[in-house]
């Protein structure tokens, strides 16, 4: 692994400096890509999807618990899995106290396909309190391309069909299975509106733990490969 160059401070202050420009100009850029997402059309969601919560079965509206936006992270969880996603994990770790986004008027849930009692287990077992729902036997994972399966829908992994992902390059691991990613909802009295998706590296900016290290002369230390390093919080040990 490479190391950085060992200087003098006045050698060091001119490289930050530098860099200082193009991370403002970065933040730039940034705001104005956000200003566009914020400008995207929307869709009215009419299906009237039936998730499984702690307190029984709730609607999409629901899930917004009467604030005016919900922000739904898709947690790799399928039906026949003991244990969530490590990459999905380390991200929920990385979730922060909610009354922030709630001051905001808007709500965040967790929707996986497991069953209620295996999302219940799990949560339980990683300690988090953000609120979790089942769309176990519901359109929702496939609607929204979280799961793949051709015999549902048509294959659409981050807006790909099957043969652009191949075109791509990018491995059948995207072709089948358990995805994960976030969608953003809008409500207009008992309308509900989707906003915005987003997959793969699109929800790196939710996690924490990436963007202090992406700080650090080491970065991710992916070089082993993609998260590989990454467990569950409790198995890590030591």
């Amino acid at each position: 692994m490479n190391r950085p160059a060992i200087v003098s401070r006045e050698e060091w202050l001119a490289a930050r400096k530098e860099l200082l420009a193009r991370e403002k100009q970065f933040d730039r850029e940034r705001d104005a890509l956000s200003a566009r997402r914020r400008a995207l059309p929307m869709v009215e969601v009419t299906e009237p999807y039936a998730f499984e919560g702690p307190d029984g079965t709730a609607s999409l509206l629901d899930l917004f618990d009467g604030r005016g936006q919900l922000i739904v992270y898709h947690f790799m969880l399928a039906p026949d899995w003991e244990a969530g996603c490590t990459g999905c994990s380390l991200l929920a770790d990385n979730i922060g106290h909610l009354a922030h986004l709630h001051a905001a008027r808007t709500s965040f849930a967790a929707v996986s396909r497991a069953p209620l009692a295996r999302i219940t287990k799990f949560r339980e077992r990683m300690e988090w309190t953000f609120p979790w729902f089942s769309s176990y036997g519901t359109s929702f994972n496939y609607d929204f391309h979280v799961t793949m399966d051709e015999s549902v829908t048509p294959v659409l992994f981050n807006f790909r069909t099957k043969d652009e992902l191949r075109e791509a390059g990018i491995g059948s691991w995207a072709e089948s299975g358990e995805q994960h990613g976030l969608s953003v909802f809008l409500r207009e009295d008992d309308r509900v509106f989707h906003t915005y998706s987003t997959y793969s590296r699109g929800t790196d900016l939710l996690n924490g733990t990436f963007n202090y290290l992406d700080l650090t002369p080491l970065g991710r230390q992916e070089e082993a490969g993609i998260m590989d390093w990454v467990r569950h919080h409790d198995d890590y040990g030591g």
